[in-house]
């Protein structure tokens, strides 16, 4: 696959833990199991646009004050919603 960074075809995906501020920016916490790639030219582990997007739509949609500081993606994904759209996306 193709590196988003150095352009190489050496990307290959992984699981990595990733660390993400919340969106109130009170603390960041550590997200483990994480999708995403690492090239084997650059170096570079990256997550894919879809992958961040989902997070950050996760993070702004359920009560981040009963996550503890790290959580499995899987996880954090089936969290509760407490709505059911990011009405703040364009």
């Amino acid at each position: 696959m193709r590196c988003e960074w150095c352009e190489q075809h050496e990307a290959e995906r992984i699981r990595c833990t990733v660390y993400w501020e919340l969106p109130d920016g009170t603390r960041a916490i550590e997200i483990t199991d994480t999708p995403g790639f690492e090239c084997e030219n650059c170096g570079m582990e990256y997550q894919s646009e879809e992958v961040i997007q989902e997070i950050e739509d996760q993070l702004l949609l359920i009560n981040t004050t009963k996550l503890e500081k790290s959580i499995n993606y899987e996880e954090l994904m089936k969290q509760p919603r407490l709505l059911k759209y990011n009405y703040f996306r364009f």
